[in-house]
């Protein structure tokens, strides 16, 4: 097994504009994801559970060399660096995109350097999927949190600033009084724990074609459409996974391409000239901040699950 503290390195030279940040910008869950760190400079670290263990990601671009610096610590550096085009949107192929509205004209031009990203990591992109269903932001981010920290490892070489999640068989073996802990219901946690006993097969989609891929993530009770999509979004690399039943997604697309909200048909309706790019579209003016106006209050936390003593989520 590797040194933790050796470092390994890789300069991938892409051949084109890579926006580091925006393109791995969805994999962050949240302002105090453990598992990420943006330094002053834009440096950018994650920790990550990969197939040959944990590791340490740091990627610094250079669009002056026209090259992304990389760096890994410990049992999965060699895997990280070898996934690295991969993670960056190398295989994400844009032929056949045709923007046919002026917001998303516009946005592609502001994220040129953007792609869509594919981490080859089904169960690192399914559990905190599963923890953001039907609740609000803050609370999923806030399990998420938690339950890195309490579970989780400080990553190899980060000198404890950066954390790795746990690992599918730590995920399965979480009590249910920890979970509540954490804020995350029973609904939700028996789905993470459904889904990493079947981590195995899930992990497989990755050499699964889009339709069968999706189709084996909707086999595990309480993996819907949304959820399903997120992975894809993050996982598996498709451009075409549209976040068909969030919140917000229908409604934003709608405003931002025809000025009036739309629900999921509408959505559909709207993207179909997009087909096979579909999520690009959707990514691209999250990006560029095409999102109606919010005029109604924010949805509270729910309050009906265990607290601190100081009256807080416990930590």
């Amino acid at each position: 097994m590797p040194d933790v503290a050796e470092v390994r390195r890789r300069t991938w030279v892409p051949g084109r504009p890579v926006d580091v940040l925006a393109t791995l910008g969805p994999l962050r869950r949240g302002a105090h994801d453990p598992t990420w760190r943006v330094d002053p400079d834009g440096t950018l670290w994650r920790g990550v559970r990969t197939p040959e263990g944990p590791a340490t990601l740091r990627l610094s671009s250079r669009p002056a060399l026209g090259e992304v610096a990389a760096s890994a610590w410990g049992p999965g550096a060699t895997w990280l660096l070898d996934s690295l085009p991969a993670l960056l949107g190398a295989g994400d192929d844009v032929s056949g995109f045709v923007p046919r509205h002026p917001r998303v004209v516009a946005a592609g031009r502001m994220f040129s350097g953007w792609r869509v990203p594919r981490t080859g990591l089904v169960v690192e992109a399914l559990v905190p999927t599963v923890l953001e269903q039907k609740v609000t932001g803050q609370e999923a981010y806030s399990a998420w949190r938690r339950l890195v920290r309490r579970h989780g490892e400080p990553a190899p070489g980060a000198e404890g600033r950066l954390w790795v999640a746990p690992a599918a068989v730590t995920w399965g073996r979480i009590p249910s009084w920890a979970w509540l802990q954490a804020g995350v219901d029973g609904a939700r946690s028996a789905t993470v724990v459904r889904s990493v006993r079947a981590a195995g097969r899930l992990e497989e989609c990755v050499d699964l074609d889009r339709v069968s891929a999706r189709r084996r993530l909707r086999a595990v009770p309480g993996v819907g459409v949304w959820t399903t999509a997120e992975v894809a979004q993050r996982a598996l690399g498709d451009a075409d996974a549209v976040s068909f039943g969030d919140y917000h997604v229908a409604k934003d697309v709608g405003w931002a391409l025809t000025g009036q909200e739309v629900d999921d048909d509408g959505l559909a309706e709207l993207l179909e000239p997009y087909a096979g790019h579909r999520y690009r579209v959707q990514r691209l003016l999250e990006l560029s901040g095409a999102m109606r106006p919010r005029r109604g209050p924010r949805m509270p936390p729910r309050r009906h699950l265990p607290v601190g003593r100081s009256g807080s989520r416990l930590r």
